[in-house]
């Protein structure tokens, strides 16, 4: 089973960019698509982006055209470049395997996630 470790949080201004970072362990990286999510205060875990294994991208409607999802199956990598940052991106943010009939449900155990503030 692949297990996810997220990371490249932290505090930025707004306007700011971020990179973050998924990385796996596990043989079924290449073959899996990867998605990103992020949870506000008191609020449940909602859909960011998401990558299929050949690299087919999905984004939110709230983060069109200011963030980028990519992947380096080599690395076992999945990034989430985010620009233009607002103080509503503030959030933690998790990487998981979507379900493919409800890419809001992850397929493994969800990590510690990474925490980004956006500063205003």
């Amino acid at each position: 089973q692949i297990q996810l470790v997220e990371s490249g949080g932290g505090l930025v201004k707004a306007g700011g960019s971020l990179r973050l970072s998924c990385t796996a362990s596990g043989s079924a990286f290449s073959g899996s698509a990867i998605a990103w999510y992020r949870q506000f205060p008191g609020k449940q875990r909602e859909f960011v982006a998401r990558i299929s294994s050949d690299g087919s991208a999905n984004y939110a409607d709230s983060v069109i055209d200011r963030f980028t999802i990519s992947r380096d199956n080599a690395k076992k990598v999945v990034f989430l470049q985010m620009s233009t940052l607002k103080p509503e991106d503030t959030a933690v943010y998790y990487c998981n395997v979507p379900w493919s009939r409800n890419w809001n449900q992850g397929l493994v155990s969800w990590g510690q996630g990474t925490q980004v503030i956006v500063s205003s």
